[in-house]
């Protein structure tokens, strides 16, 4: 018999940690490189800051809505209710279809970085890559399993290692600059040109996906404390605060290294960035903090997802199985087994690269872009009255926001096979809808 996920013990600080964990994992230390090499003009700062513009428009529809409608599972409750009955079932059974897909992609992405990363130690064969990326989830699954009051304090003291290892990059490169970070065009650059925003655009599909998680406490809606005050707080302060750190970052560390000598495939230019300032042993540590900041993401990105099947599932829209809570912990375990055994298949089977391309193809249009759609429809049908948190300037953020998202889309890779795997799931969902 399954039960409402309600047990609110998540606080402000908590909440807020989740995020940042998520939001920084391996993500920001991976893409740096093949964000810089995009850049031949050393403009590489602004593909960082449409990145956080991105996030602060999507933000605003993330906090409207989870303010609204705190419960487990975050977009599949959005969808279920902006949507109707009819198109509400459709698209919140879209939303769980590419999630099943796409969350244990995001647990690939974060354990195959883990073991990129980790070759600083020294080479690994591709076997043995293979061995830890897939061990690393297991690990995450063990921890997980167990009460969210527990996680909850789990999740602050990953965050603050997250915070402070960061810190420690910035202030080491802030103090030993060799040369500044172009901010503005010269000679016969333009922020008013094609090639630069296609630039941008290209770049930014990296970004963008360093930046994801801020939204990760929506997922959780039904254990967050004061949900109406700490989901939007919560959101707001990872944005700012990771933007914050994430430009001083490339700031700092390519006032060491020279932006023209990086590679799209450096591995681990932080590293060497440590070792260029202090030696060895200082980026031997550094690697070692990256590494714990990897496997903190993984282990809030794995917490989040785990909660969108079970919301499903209980909701009749999933498979019944899983709609179970733990009878003694109270959380879904059936959901958290599955998808860290797909994860772990996952993280055996691609590349990282192609993995962080095809995530945020699939995400765009089935939860970014349909959210923004499900909040002008939800105030069309509700008025914005008794609206715990009503974005600034409405519909400008959902404007920009759609707007935005559709240019990513058009410059990812793996458009069409994000398209692909929503239509077969459009399928999926009126072909049982016939069998019932």
């Amino acid at each position: 018999m399954s039960t409402p996920l309600t047990n609110r013990k998540i606080n402000l600080l908590q909440a807020t940690s989740i995020n940042m964990i998520d939001m920084v994992g391996i993500g920001p230390f991976v893409v740096m490189p093949f964000v810089v090499s995009q850049f031949d003009n050393g403009l590489f700062i602004w593909a960082w800051i449409f990145g956080a513009v991105t996030a602060f428009m999507d933000g605003m529809i993330w906090s409207e809505l989870g303010a609204k409608y705190p419960l487990a599972g975050g977009t599949y409750n959005f969808h279920r209710i902006a949507f109707g009955e009819k198109g509400g079932r459709l698209m919140s059974f879209l939303f769980v279809w590419q999630t099943s897909i796409q969350a244990p992609l995001v647990v690939a992405s974060a354990s195959i970085g883990f073991a990129q990363y980790l070759s600083y130690f020294g080479d690994l064969s591709f076997i043995q890559e293979k061995m830890v990326s897939g061990g690393l989830v297991i690990l995450v699954f063990f921890l997980l399993y167990r009460k969210i009051e527990t996680i909850g304090k789990i999740s602050v003291v990953m965050g603050t290692i997250v915070i402070l290892t960061i810190i420690w990059i910035i202030v080491s490169g802030m103090m030993n600059q060799q040369q500044p970070i172009r901010f503005l065009p010269s000679g016969s650059d333009s922020f008013f040109t094609f090639a630069f925003w296609a630039i941008v655009g290209q770049a930014s599909g990296k970004t963008v996906y360093a930046y994801l998680g801020y939204y990760n406490v929506c997922h959780l809606g039904g254990e967050i404390m004061k949900p109406e005050k700490n989901i939007p707080r919560s959101i707001f302060i990872s944005i700012m605060g990771i933007a914050i750190l994430y430009l001083l970052m490339n700031i700092s560390v390519m006032g060491v290294i020279p932006w023209q000598s990086v590679n799209a495939n450096d591995k681990y230019l932080v590293s060497s960035f440590m070792e260029q300032l202090y030696g060895h042993n200082a980026a031997a540590l550094v690697t070692v903090l990256i590494l714990c900041i990897a496997f903190s993401s993984l282990f809030a990105v794995v917490l989040g997802y785990s909660r969108i099947p079970y919301a499903a599932a209980i909701d009749g829209n999933f498979f019944k199985p899983f709609a179970k809570l733990h009878p003694t912990k109270k959380f879904p375990y059936v959901s958290l087994i599955v998808l860290c055994s797909l994860g772990f298949v996952f993280s055996l089977l691609f590349r990282l690269s192609e993995v962080i391309s095809a995530i945020l193809a699939m995400r765009i249009v089935v939860q970014f872009m349909a959210q923004g759609v499900g909040v002008v429809l939800l105030r069309k049908k509700f008025g914005s009255t008794g609206l715990p948190y009503k974005m600034w300037l409405y519909p400008i953020p959902v404007i920009l926001s759609l707007l935005i998202w559709a240019f990513l889309l058009y410059q990812n890779e793996f458009a069409f096979y994000g398209a692909a795997i929503a239509l077969i799931g459009a399928g999926v969902f009126f072909f049982t809808k016939m069998l019932k």
